[in-house]
């Protein structure tokens, strides 16, 4: 039985995607602005340069706009701190790589942060379900690198520690001004890192 030929990525796919991502970028900042509830389709579709009509093309619903912002996300955190673990020499590093990633992931991701915090009970409970799963498992990434450090600390204590470090680096979007300049940006930078660390190692 042969084989099947992989897909090709046409100009087509290409476009798609491209259009799809504009849509959950600008799903993320009117969101963030105006809450869930105050956004329609027909504004994600102005804010992205399509039609409201086009909107469909790419998402069933507005609910399909959340759940797909929200859940791309967490799958992009987790994937991203598996490859940080996987790569990192020594569980030490692998922490410090873990928080720098946190960091870097809310400095360029306030809206998604705001729209997380906000209207997160705005997903369907299949959504909910997903986004959830894949928090928990992000979760304990940071929980198995701990346990390697601080083997004295329970799973629960690990937990405890490693949603506390969450909420001092995401509540910067809250905390700061939208409009910073690269050494604002900086010092910002390393100032959570050096709190996340010591937070998690106290």
């Amino acid at each position: 039985m042969e084989a099947s030929a992989p897909s090709r990525i046409t100009g087509r796919s290409m476009a798609k995607a491209s259009r799809r991502a504009a849509l959950l970028d600008a799903a993320a900042q009117l969101f963030a602005d105006r809450g869930y509830n105050g956004v329609s389709i027909e504004d994600l579709g102005a804010a992205a340069g399509v039609s409201g009509p086009a909107v469909y093309r790419h998402f069933s619903n507005k609910p399909a706009v959340l759940g797909a912002l929200l859940a791309g996300v967490s799958e992009d955190l987790l994937n991203g701190s598996n490859a940080v673990v996987t790569n990192a020499p020594d569980p030490a590093s692998a922490l410090r790589g873990l928080i720098e990633f946190q960091v870097d992931f809310a400095l360029r991701n306030a809206n998604v942060i705001r729209v997380q915090d906000r209207d997160l009970n705005s997903l369907t409970p299949e959504d909910a379900h997903t986004v959830r799963f894949l928090q928990r498992q992000y979760v304990e990434v940071w929980v198995d690198v701990m346990a390697k450090l601080l083997p004295d600390d329970d799973p629960a204590q690990l937990r405890r520690k490693a949603h506390a470090a969450f909420g001092l680096i995401n509540s910067t979007p809250h905390t700061t001004p939208r409009r910073k300049s690269s050494s604002d940006i900086a010092d910002l930078r390393l100032l959570l890192e050096k709190m996340a660390w010591s937070a998690l190692n106290a």
